[in-house]
């Protein structure tokens, strides 16, 4: 095999070596008003792994984009399963917190899964009765 003399391009050894996505980005600025708005770019603008895989929503992600009449998740695409304090959890923006995934919960093993199954969870936590914006709501509403 033949060489052409060029260095191949350096990789990050770890990911605690990358700060953050705008490493890897190439243009000037932040492209997009969003973008401008928050501060940062839009990680899935950049990462494809990032998008969400529409062949892999649950059945209660499917009956939910129907029922909302949505094309797309919206405002899920974003949600992700994360860790807080070693613990499987999903961050609700809401009550600015994690939610802990049950402990006896088995999570799958593709992340595209684990992200929907995040979504899903955030969902159903947010309409039950143990959400706290449920008090908020019997405490501040008007009728």
């Amino acid at each position: 095999m033949a060489t052409t003399g060029k260095a191949a391009p350096t990789q990050p050894k770890s990911l605690e070596s990358v700060k953050d996505i705008d490493h890897f980005i190439k243009t000037e600025g932040l492209d997009t008003a969003r973008e401008k708005e928050i501060g940062q770019h839009i990680g899935y603008r950049y990462d494809v792994n990032l998008v969400p895989d529409y062949s892999r929503l649950t059945p209660f992600l499917k009956t939910y984009m129907e029922t909302m009449g949505w094309d797309d998740l919206n405002w899920l695409e974003d949600v992700h399963l994360g860790y807080e304090e070693g613990r499987a959890a999903v961050f609700d923006r809401n009550i600015n917190g994690w939610v802990t995934v049950p402990e006896n919960m088995k999570l799958p093993d593709n992340q595209q899964d684990r992200d929907m199954l995040a979504r899903e969870l955030l969902i159903k936590f947010q309409m039950s009765k143990r959400h706290p914006m449920v008090d908020l709501r019997k405490a501040y509403k008007k009728f």
